[in-house]
């Protein structure tokens, strides 16, 4: 099949994916701030082949409380649990075709400085059916990972939800098209008791106009100052996102958010030390440490979506892949080579998903988080305390409305914009 004939059956698929798949029966909030200790009682149960539950997750579903939710792989990954079709199907699709091996689109390469690393599809042996995106922990650097998930756009919905749905999401935050963004969680930590202070979905919803600054500079306050060098750092990255928004017109985001992480100890004093009262050593809150004396049963495979989106399709595709072993290779093959009718459209259309390349002994088809260390002066290993303090992620998440578009994406575009807006405010306050 031609890349260009790709391209236009990777766009039709999208729009008969919202209307012919069918949704599968698979299987306490409290407003304002809630005071959470760093120290963990007891130690989690292991879920799936030695996976646990996010710790820190700050919205969205959560394993344990929802049928679908967030697990935290021992290689120190995150494992996203596919959502029903067409949510999870698309979602999939959009890392496979952001990541793809042979993506040369220099829109796409670009956009993956963005978005937390995709290492393809992961299942457990005792579960194969339930696929889950493996995706990068982008909080794993830090040691004590303040956490902030904010919603992005004037809409909540995609253009294909019912009416029902774009209802029930309009009275869930009226001020969303006003606004343009909505603070669905976060987690702040306090210098000064060493423990976390939460805020869930209902906190973000009870922000007005007038309260919005105020509410969104909770995240950068450590209960003794206001970390404006978290700010400044977070604004040069939600530029660098507005930039590309505005030089693309490819996509459109719904219901998508940005994910803010900054590192919590506070910066150190000039002599080098860290302010007393303070452990001079912490654990990562956000890694699970391989265990190498445990056999690791990785059922890691990079799956081509079929364009018809079937889920019973892909669980097939997955464990074929699943019993060539872990050295094996998924290929994707079909369709009629024809000339694209309309070459100037290559802007406008997704372009198909190729395959990751699964070499690696673990599946994974690229490095294990882990084994990704950045290197510097002071060797491999756990960033020098002066550069941790400014350290700060923003990274797009959530791709489950995700659409092919002919024009900029005027809506997140407008949420950025004021967004950054808000974080201006906020640091000349």
């Amino acid at each position: 099949m031609s890349t260009q004939r790709q391209i236009v059956d990777s766009s039709l698929a999208l729009g008969r994916l919202e209307i012919n798949s069918p949704m599968l029966n698979l299987g306490t909030c409290l407003s304002g701030s809630v005071k959470e200790n760093t120290a963990q009682g007891g130690s989690q149960a292991a879920h799936l082949n030695g996976c646990v539950p996010l710790s820190h997750q700050v919205a969205g579903h959560k394993y344990g409380v929802d049928k679908v939710g967030i697990l935290q792989h021992p290689d120190g990954t995150v494992l996203k649990q596919l959502q029903p079709p067409p949510r999870g199907p698309r979602e999939m699709q959009f890392y496979s075709m952001v990541y793809a091996e042979d993506c040369c689109d220099p829109c796409l390469l670009d956009l993956q400085r963005h978005l937390p690393k995709y290492f393809g599809t992961w299942s457990s042996p005792e579960s194969p059916n339930e696929l889950y995106l493996k995706l990068e922990d982008v909080t794993r650097r830090f040691q004590k990972p303040c956490i902030m998930d904010v919603k992005i756009g004037q809409k909540s919905y995609d253009p294909y939800a019912s009416y029902e749905k774009r209802d029930q999401q309009i009275k869930k935050y009226p001020l969303m098209e006003e606004i343009g963004f909505l603070v669905l969680g976060m987690r702040v930590y306090k210098v000064n008791s060493d423990g976390y202070d939460s805020y869930d979905q209902h906190y973000g919803r009870g922000l007005l106009k007038d309260t919005v600054k105020d509410g969104l500079s909770k995240f950068f306050h450590n209960g003794t100052s206001l970390r404006k060098d978290a700010i400044t750092a977070s604004i040069l990255k939600v530029q660098n996102i507005l930039r590309w928004f505005e030089g693309q017109i490819q996509l459109t985001f719904y219901a998508s958010s940005l994910l803010f992480v900054y590192e919590g100890l506070p910066p150190p004093n000039p002599e080098g030390h860290i302010p007393r009262g303070l452990p001079e050593k912490t654990t990562y809150a956000a890694c699970c440490e391989p265990n190498e004396d445990v056999l690791e049963h990785n059922n890691n495979v990079c799956v081509a979506v079929p364009l018809d989106y079937s889920l019973s399709t892909m669980y097939t595709m997955h464990k074929k892949g699943c019993t060539r072993g872990h050295h094996g290779n998924v290929t994707a093959t079909g369709g009629n080579a024809t000339t694209d009718p309309n070459p100037q459209a290559h802007n406008s259309t997704w372009k198909c998903p190729g395959l990751v390349s699964s070499e690696q002994p673990n599946g994974n088809g690229v490095k294990a988080q882990l084994e990704e260390e950045e290197v510097g002066e002071g060797g491999r290993g756990e960033p020098q305390p002066e550069q941790r303090a400014s350290e700060v992620e923003v990274r797009m998440i959530d791709f489950a409305h995700v659409f092919p578009s002919e024009s900029q994406d005027q809506g997140y575009i407008y949420g950025l914009k004021h967004l950054l807006e808000v974080l201006q405010q906020i640091l000349h306050q």
